[in-house]
């Protein structure tokens, strides 16, 4: 069984319907017993930093997740509450990435809407990924590059489209929005051991 975080945020059910099309079991809650016994925790996102971590900490959840030791995956805004900061609602995040979530610099169309590819680093999550294919993206922060970062999107300036650290998988892009292959990426994380 898969625990899908609920915290109010958009998004949730979309998760949900792509496990669903996986023929993967899932439950959407914000119980921290579900969350613990859970064989793996997808973190999803779409909302504001500070309003969801104050959401996150009346739950405990801020204090659980980072302690979790199941694979856990973040995706967009549940991959930016990951780091340790957040320049929206200048928010304290999670601290399981040591690294800043900045917004972009207004020298494009922010947010950065729409199907874009990633340079992959060798890694089980991208298993299956060719170097053309895109993903899709809607965010107006972004994710400084790190020593975790596991694939590189340009978009204004080069960002971090996901992150590994341990047992914490994070993505920038929404796999649950992108076709086939964000079925593939789904499916990769559903198979780690």
């Amino acid at each position: 069984m898969i625990a899908i975080i609920k915290y109010n945020g958009g998004n949730v059910n979309s998760v949900q319907n792509a496990l669903n099309k996986l023929n993967v079991k899932s439950v959407i809650t914000d119980d921290p017993e579900q969350i613990l016994n859970a064989e793996k925790v997808i973190f999803p996102g779409v909302g504001e930093a500070s309003s969801t971590m104050k959401l996150l900490k009346e739950k405990g959840l801020d204090v659980l997740i980072p302690t979790l030791k199941q694979p856990v995956l973040g995706i967009c805004l549940g991959m930016q509450l990951m780091c340790k900061g957040n320049e929206e609602g200048n928010t304290e995040g999670l601290g399981i990435f040591d690294i800043n979530v900045k917004k972009f610099p207004p020298l494009d169309l922010v947010p950065h809407m729409g199907w874009n590819t990633v340079s992959v680093k060798k890694n089980l999550m991208f298993s299956g990924v060719e170097p053309d294919d895109d993903v899709y993206f809607v965010h107006s922060y972004y994710c400084e590059l790190s020593e975790f970062t596991t694939s590189v999107c340009d978009y204004i300036l080069p960002f971090s489209a996901s992150l590994q650290k341990e047992n914490f998988y994070a993505m920038q892009f929404h796999p649950e929005k992108s076709g086939r292959i964000g079925s593939q990426i789904l499916n990769n994380f559903i198979n780690l051991s």
